[in-house]
């Protein structure tokens, strides 16, 4: 999975957390669009994006910019550290994280601390995380950092 479907996942993860802490439904979201239900559903799974009247829309109706609405940064609430994982569930953050792919979640362990590391090893035994790591060989620090700001996006919508 490259960057932009992992972006468009997290966007559509986002649209749906905004629409639901709205308290508003697909269709009354969609009827303040002047959009279908199906529009909205194919948003908040990632089969679609906003065209950009949509976009406007969304973005008076949230407050929100465009790019906050594309590029969400989830701060409030939740974790506010990567390391933070290793004190929640193992299993809720399974279900969480299952989403986010292999080379997502490998990536995101690169530049974890050591037992961090070993929790997502632990929530994921399925995963070969050091053969990943092979895999991908190196990475940015700015790229490990955005997959752990994505994950912890992630953690924090749901």
């Amino acid at each position: 999975m490259d960057r932009m479907d992992r972006n468009r996942r997290l966007t559509a993860k986002y649209l749906q957390y905004l629409r639901k802490e709205n308290r508003m439904t697909q269709e009354t979201l969609a009827e303040k669009l002047h959009v279908s239900r199906q529009a909205v559903s194919k948003w908040e799974t990632g089969q679609a994006v906003p065209d950009l009247d949509s976009l406007l829309l969304l973005s008076k109706l949230y407050g929100k910019t465009i790019n906050e609405l594309l590029e969400p940064v989830i701060e409030q609430g939740g974790i506010q550290d990567f390391e933070e994982i290793t004190e929640l569930a193992e299993k809720p953050l399974r279900e969480i994280l299952s989403e986010c792919g292999t080379q997502e979640l490998v990536l995101a362990s690169m530049g974890a601390s050591p037992e961090a590391g070993r929790f997502l090893q632990k929530v994921f035994p399925e995963i070969d995380f050091r053969l990943e790591q092979n895999r991908i060989g190196s990475a940015r620090v700015s790229e490990i950092e955005e997959a752990q700001g994505r994950i912890m996006a992630w953690i924090n919508l749901s």
